[in-house]
């Protein structure tokens, strides 16, 4: 529903400014579209410069000259090689984070969308494939450089912005033609791009009793069984959705064993943690209380100084998926006190 108050202070802010009703009115079905989104009021590319705080200088050099805009680095990936980062300087950032705190944060979510949404996460994920017999497991290819800035336009065009600020909205949000890793936005226009695949997938899951989820680029289907080329109609929905799958990565689990959806372990009747990460951890933690912090630190030459807050990162994460790890809660209580200790002593 439109909001009226929201209205009334637009309607008042044109009769101070000493213009007719008639062109209030000529405005009036633009103001009812976004208001009843709870979405902002921009009228063009000035106006929306004012509401960011930005000259409307700045928005043409970061629209047409954005990689002045951006430094990059490169993170090393679990599989090989490396992903390339792009982090939007403080201007820049602060912009984007106006455009998902005012907009981008107000669109509803496909509920299968488990990445980067309020109250999902990796762990409401794995649950939802707990106790299935068969597990498809499908990777979406160079996912935010897939998405497109045309697309972006458009997602912004639809909430129902002129085409002018969908233009320069879209601009601010991505980089080299497409959405950048490394910016506050892209994950969330990347869930708001792919509600249509999430329906799509969804409501061909449905047919066959299966269950969907979607946590960024990494697609679970679970069930009894799945039908013959069930694959290959998905693949065909997905490309059709200007997706692209990453068929090195895809994996079909119809045995009972080991099974990891994004890092946690669906084997058995409950989740957990991967064994290989908790042996790691806790031998790490075996060294640090046989010999000492410090003198771990230097015998392995670790020179990370969040060091210890890292193995509390780690136990966290651990009793995120297993809450009554008694072995993991005792560890970061030790840890806790350790770093307390320490940022006292400092």
């Amino acid at each position: 529903m439109p909001n009226d108050k929201t209205i009334n202070k637009w309607k008042e802010c044109f009769n101070e400014r000493g213009l007719d009703e008639r062109f209030f009115q000529s405005y009036l079905e633009y103001i009812k579209s976004l208001s009843s989104q709870n979405l902002p009021i921009i009228f063009e590319t000035e106006h929306l410069s004012l509401l960011l705080g930005r000259n409307p200088s700045y928005l043409d050099s970061v629209t047409f000259s954005p990689k002045s805009h951006y430094r990059d680095f490169k993170l090393k990936k679990r599989s090989g090689g490396y992903r390339k980062i792009d982090v939007p300087y403080p201007a820049l950032l602060e912009c984007q984070y106006w455009i998902y705190e005012n907009i981008l944060s107000k669109i509803k979510l496909h509920y299968c969308a488990h990445g980067f949404a309020k109250k999902k996460s990796i762990v409401t994920n794995a649950k939802t494939h707990l106790h299935q017999r068969v597990l498809l497991k499908i990777d979406l290819e160079n996912f935010f450089p897939s998405i497109r800035k045309n697309r972006v336009i458009e997602m912004f065009y639809r909430f129902g912005y002129p085409s002018n600020v969908a233009f320069y909205l879209a601009s601010i949000c991505c980089l080299d033609e497409c959405l950048p890793q490394g910016a506050p936005t892209s994950p969330a226009i990347s869930n708001i791009i792919a509600i249509k695949l999430d329906n799509r997938i969804l409501a061909f899951a449905k047919k066959f009793k299966l269950k969907y989820t979607r946590y960024a680029d990494d697609l679970a289907i679970s069930g009894e069984k799945l039908p013959v080329k069930f694959i290959d109609y998905i693949t065909t929905i997905i490309e059709d959705e200007n997706f692209k799958v990453n068929t090195s990565k895809t994996q079909l689990h119809n045995k009972k064993g080991k099974r990891i959806l994004t890092g946690i372990s669906i084997g058995s009747d409950k989740l957990k943690a991967p064994k290989e990460y908790k042996r790691k951890l806790f031998q790490e933690i075996y060294y640090i209380n046989k010999f000492g912090l410090y003198s771990h630190v230097t015998r392995e030459k670790i020179r990370n100084p969040y060091y210890l807050n890292s193995i509390i990162g780690k136990l966290n994460y651990v009793l995120n998926i297993e809450p009554d790890n008694k072995k993991a809660l005792d560890f970061r209580n030790q840890f806790i006190n350790i770093e307390k200790t320490s940022t006292n002593d400092k």
